[in-house]
């Protein structure tokens, strides 16, 4: 069995707990160790209060939107040379394999080593890129031959001709001669043609079908799926049954179900229930939900005597051709947590087998047991009245959810495991058999709020004197301003940009992100007044003072339109579904976990003055630049 490269509870290894430094003895069971302490006490704790010992905790990393693409490929580029050496076990790792690994890629055998310390001691990609120099945004060349230099590679060099980076360099320099600059070195030139990514140059010299044919794997099997948290396949499916409103009591419509589904062991390490079309927002759920521990989550729905010991990151994720993944920052956060997001090639839904089995259990056990299913078809409908009948909220319908997940499909034997029920299989992954090495437990994550916010949307905005505004809305904290017109260290002439991430589920507050401390600052509502809202509100009232003719932005119009809304919604939910749908929509808005990352905010804050008032003038523009992960 290969070892997973993601950081595992294993006997020996230094953890700590409640803050002590202490060794873990043995494996208890899939959520309990033994550990000694320093004065060689033994105790038996829950895994997921135990935090790894890094060999460089203090290595700090990017936001993913800050990120050039040309370094982000080549992280994984290096990620992908030290790949066998990460999941090979220490005795295996010799210097003479690591050795050989550093002759065949052309590099320096402690390059190699350094590497491997820096991923291991993160278990993140973004700890494999270079550290920025001193001197950056500093010219070194005439802006005239920088200019020379861009067109010339891209008229020249990434062409089906593939000239050589040599003759792209002498060709550089003949047209710098030409128009009496000083020409560059070659060398230079060779820097700049490395850093394009392969992918680039392939599909500018080959075209996109060359480009796709090599780096998008469409793989028609799971190799390596033989152990816990290898390949997780993500899917989204309608829920066979109508839901009613928690006030009324009255039909809405099917809520939709995004699981994550082990292909190993056949558990479900989480899901996601809405009434939202699927898309990015519910995948990142629920890949945060299957990452982090469930103890909490369990708790909320008054189910804390049941066991759901699945977390940890997993190895690769593989989704019914993976368009939320392809080309947006959730894969790019996929990325930076060293998952591989895989996709199965169309029409051919076999490959989809391990998610779409489960989705079939769990529609067969809904026709069964839940009032107001609408089955999978008319002939088995028939005259079956499934509003009518209808009684599961949405809360309900998540609790019943995880009842029967972990309580019952967690229990019982599966076809796909040879009949071993997926808890059994998943213990015998992670303790190991008598033929088989087990991989130990998954070392929960050290920082959830941040791995939450990873794989929020987010967009770039400016610091003004009124503070940031993000999907039109006003946002201030006194710690903003020293931020305020902040310029871009690379371009002196432009106002730099923060990342701003936010939950569309709640927008209160958003997360701007640091690049100095490489840490997130909380943000709330420049006006603390305003009540919660979500994105979908927004969205809606901004629709409806567009049918009023009201062009301008006005943040006391939008919030007194939403107020009616909520109004109208609460009197007319009696009468329609749509109606019922929006206020079931603001209720799983008001549940959502809340990321808070004070402390870091709090560290940043600063006695000032009141900020000044935005300008009647100013025009936002809410959806400028705006990314959905």
């Amino acid at each position: 069995m290969s070892k997973h490269s993601t950081v595992r509870i294993i006997p020996g290894m230094t953890v700590r707990h409640a803050g002590a430094l202490c060794q873990v003895v043995d494996l208890v069971n899939a959520t309990q160790v033994l550990i000694k302490g320093e004065k060689g006490k033994k105790k038996v704790v829950a895994a997921v209060e135990l935090v790894p010992v890094l060999e460089s905790p203090s290595i700090l990393l990017s936001d993913l939107a800050n990120l050039e693409r040309s370094k982000w490929s080549e992280a994984i580029e290096i990620y992908k040379i030290i790949d066998p050496l990460v999941t090979m076990d220490a005795k295996s790792r010799t210097r003479a394999v690591v050795k050989e690994i550093a002759d065949s890629n052309h590099r320096n055998i402690a390059t190699i080593y350094r590497w491997i310390k820096n991923y291991e001691s993160t278990g993140l990609l973004s700890s494999l890129l270079r550290k920025p120099r001193k001197d950056i945004g500093t010219k070194k060349l005439d802006e005239r031959v920088e200019k020379i230099i861009a067109d010339t590679i891209e008229s020249f060099y990434l062409t089906a001709q593939v000239r050589t980076p040599t003759k792209t360099a002498y060709e550089i320099r003949k047209i710098c001669a030409q128009n009496k600059l000083t020409c560059p070195n070659v060398a230079t030139v060779f820097n700049r043609i490395a850093a394009i990514s392969e992918e680039y140059r392939l599909r500018r010299r080959r075209g996109a079908k060359a480009a796709a044919e090599r780096f998008d794997p469409i793989l028609g099997s799971f190799p390596g799926a033989d152990f816990p948290l290898a390949v997780i396949q993500i899917d989204h499916t309608p829920v066979d049954v109508i839901i009613v409103d928690d006030k009324h009591r009255k039909a809405i419509r099917r809520p939709y179900l995004t699981i994550a589904t082990d292909i190993y062991s056949k558990m479900c390490t989480g899901f996601y229930l809405s009434l939202d079309a699927p898309g990015g927002l519910a995948t990142g759920l629920c890949i945060s939900n299957s990452i982090l521990s469930k103890e909490k989550y369990l708790s909320s729905l008054g189910l804390s005597d049941l066991d759901w010991p699945c977390w940890g990151v997993m190895r690769k994720i593989h989704t019914d051709n993976a368009k939320e993944f392809k080309g947006t920052l959730l894969g790019m956060a996929a990325q930076q947590y060293g998952i591989i997001a895989e996709r199965r090639p169309k029409g051919r839904p076999q490959y989809g087998g391990g998610v779409e089995r489960a989705f079939r259990t769990f529609m067969n056990e809904v026709h069964n047991e839940i009032p107001g299913t609408t089955f999978s078809n008319v002939q088995q409908k028939l005259e079956y009245d499934s509003e009518g009948r209808a009684v599961m909220t949405l809360d309900a319908l998540e609790k019943w959810f995880a009842l029967y997940i972990v309580g019952v499909y967690h229990q019982q034997p599966h076809s796909g495991n040879n009949g071993i029920p997926p808890i059994v299989q998943w213990e015998r992954g992670v303790f190991g058999t008598d033929s088989d090495k087990g991989t130990g437990i998954p070392m929960k994550a050290t920082n959830e709020d941040r791995l939450r916010i990873d794989f929020m949307p987010f967009e770039m905005r400016t610091v003004q004197e009124y503070g940031i505004s993000v999907n039109s809305l006003p946002y201030w904290s006194d710690v903003l301003r020293r931020f305020i017109h902040s310029k871009d260290p690379n371009a002196r002439h432009r106002k730099q940009q923060y990342v701003c991430r936010y939950d569309p589920r709640d927008l209160s507050k958003v997360w701007m992100y640091e690049p100095e401390s490489k840490k997130y600052i909380e943000v709330p509502y420049r006006n603390l007044s305003r009540p919660p809202i979500s994105l979908w509100e927004l969205k809606d009232a901004k629709k409806q003072l567009r049918a009023d003719s009201k062009a301008s932005t006005n943040e006391e119009l939008i919030f007194k339109t939403i107020d009616r809304m909520r109004a109208l919604i609460s009197s007319e939910s009696d009468k329609t579904k749509l109606a019922r749908t929006k206020q079931q929509k603001q209720k799983q808005r008001d549940a959502a976990p809340k990321v808070s990352l004070s402390d870091n905010t709090a560290k940043l804050q600063k006695k000032v003055d009141k900020p000044a008032s935005a300008p009647e003038s100013e025009e936002f523009k809410p959806f400028d630049g705006i990314r959905e992960s």
